[in-house]
């Protein structure tokens, strides 16, 4: 009872600080947006900041068209947590005019580390517990001239492709409400969708900023372990490094992704935290040379809907018919990712994730739901494991089923040889292949029905698999559901598992109609650089092809 009670006064008084500040803003924020705001907000981060670096716009301008645009976004979704915008004018007033950043808003996630404020993850415990001291990303950010300003929502235990908790309450999807922006980092993307900011950082373990930008619409490069600055962050996790959690850029279009990367390397980001890698930025260019793509069309466990699989056949087309070479791979079975992955990640149990939860608080449905089968005896999880095998004949599912308990050391380190021996196998396959890249799905999805899920927390291998490779990846929007094109008859399909076929079933086109679908390209370890590069010529030949992607328009 009065873990429940500390709860809800926790929750309540977040929600009821939330409120405060946004009322205590300056009334220039609450007004209406204004001509010289739309003109400020259709500006690419690169024109922003050569104004600032030129003196023809000033960072407070910059700030409050942003300020302006990021209430809205909260208004229509619930994407803020933490709204610092009072204290941004400040900072937006003296930051450095002439750094690589000069004057852009930057959006944080909500675990992001700035100093004086929460960084709660969800959790109604970690309420009232502000951080000490900027995270090296923050301290790197404002050298930069760059101006942060807001915070945004998260799914607890941020182990969801949905991002609702009891302190903050559900974001909603900025093209249909009744849908998911994603998680774990979906406030950021139902944020720079409705055009609330133009970069946001994020984090990945498992799709967390690639899952919400294919929801969303919006554009990111998921980095490699070091690429990316992440010392002074909040984790729901801390010390889990058998799948290790990346920080990584968010962005509105692929325009300001590339400038902020470049900026962000440009600043050295290894001085600022001891886990990045010295490493300068590469351009990469192609120069019309055709190159070798090699796609995934299916992972074996979960197919992706005709929403999905038609955005990565526009895709595949609009290469061949520009003389790239495209091909069907058959590479290192990418259920063993998942399956490895999943047991790496949750090697403890999820004790460390469920211990801030408190009595009586909401959890994710799907998280709740794994978490119950990590609490049974031994006994009846295997015996579970043996009627979903045997009797159900689900191999895919009971081989989940088979990981979900706590390891002890001996077992862990033989998950972490598992996967050092997985790597290896892909490494030899790409080099054999003489792949450039891996062009997927995001996820078999469009974005889930709120408590989506529910029945699709394991449906996450389209992503999953390269954050056990530590490879880097992309997501760039290219379409959008079409109600006529991308039908699906439920009646006639034949799910092969227990996971497909309780996620397909939330998949409808015509109510799913509008909303955004994306691809993801991959490159190997440490190219980012060359992923971006990627991304740009797909949108390239996409645009020149009449085929744009369409965003909400701010």
């Amino acid at each position: 009872m009065f873990s429940w009670l500390a709860h809800r006064r926790a929750c309540a008084t977040k929600q009821d600080e939330r409120q405060k500040r946004i009322k205590a803003l300056p009334a220039i924020v609450h007004d209406s947006i204004n001509e010289q705001d739309k003109q400020i907000l259709r500006q690419n981060i690169g024109i922003l900041i050569s104004n600032v670096h030129s003196r023809k716009l000033d960072p407070t301008d910059i700030l409050n068209a942003y300020a302006k645009k990021a209430l809205k976004a909260h208004g229509e979704t619930n994407c803020l947590t933490e709204v610092f915008i009072a204290d941004a004018f400040s900072w937006a007033k003296n930051c450095n005019k002439d750094g690589p950043l000069a004057g852009v808003p930057v959006s944080l996630k909500d675990t992001v580390g700035c100093q004086g404020y929460d960084s709660c993850a969800g959790y109604s415990a970690w309420v009232g517990k502000p951080s000490q001291n900027d995270s090296a990303l923050v301290r790197l950010l404002r050298d930069a001239g760059a101006v942060p300003f807001v915070k945004t929502n998260i799914p607890i235990t941020l182990l969801s492709f949905e991002s609702s908790n009891d302190v903050f309450g559900r974001t909603t999807n900025p093209h249909k409400k009744a849908y998911s922006p994603g998680g774990s980092s979906g406030g950021e993307a139902a944020l720079l969708a409705y055009g609330g900011s133009r970069i946001g950082i994020g984090s990945d373990v498992a799709g967390s900023v690639r899952v919400p930008s294919h929801y969303s619409g919006v554009y990111t490069v998921k980095a490699s372990v070091g690429r990316f600055p992440r010392a002074g962050c909040a984790s729901t996790a801390p010390g889990q490094e058998g799948v290790a959690a990346v920080y990584s850029p968010m962005a509105r279009t692929l325009e300001d992704l590339e400038v902020f990367w470049k900026a962000i390397v440009s600043m050295k980001p290894w001085k600022y935290d001891v886990s990045c890698l010295p490493i300068p930025w590469r351009d990469v260019k192609f120069e019309g040379q055709p190159l070798k793509w090699g796609v995934i069309w299916d992972d074996g466990a979960v197919a992706p809907s005709p929403a999905c699989t038609r955005a990565l056949r526009n895709t595949v087309d609009i290469l061949q018919a520009n003389g790239h070479h495209v091909v069907d791979i058959k590479p290192p079975k990418p259920y063993e990712g998942l399956r490895i992955g999943s047991a790496l990640i949750l090697a403890d149990g999820g004790k460390t994730f469920t211990k801030p939860i408190r009595a009586f608080e909401t959890n994710d449905p799907g998280v709740a739901y794994s978490f119950r089968v990590f609490g049974l005896p031994s006994f009846l999880r295997k015996l579970y494991a043996f009627y979903v095998r045997y009797i159900k004949g689900d191999e895919i599912f009971a081989g989940l089923l088979d990981t979900w308990h706590a390891k002890d050391v001996q077992h862990f380190w033989r998950l972490v040889a598992e996967k050092e021996a997985y790597k290896q196998q892909w490494f030899e396959f790409w080099q054999e292949q003489e792949l450039d890249f891996v062009l997927t799905v995001p996820n078999a999805l469009p974005a889930v029905p709120h408590n989506g899920m529910k029945e699709g927390f394991a449906a996450c291998g389209y992503t999953f698999l390269w954050n056990v490779l530590d490879y880097s990846a992309g997501v760039l929007p290219v379409t959008h559901v079409d109600r006529t094109l991308d039908k699906l008859d439920q009646k006639a399909f034949r799910p092969r598992n227990c996971i497909e076929a309780d996620f397909i079933r939330h998949y409808n086109a015509i109510e799913m109609d509008g909303l955004p679908v994306g691809v993801q390209v991959i490159g190997q370890r440490l190219e980012e650089e060359k992923v971006l590069s990627g991304m740009r010529l797909i949108e390239g030949l996409l645009k020149d092809a009449g085929c744009e992607y369409k965003k909400i328009d701010v």
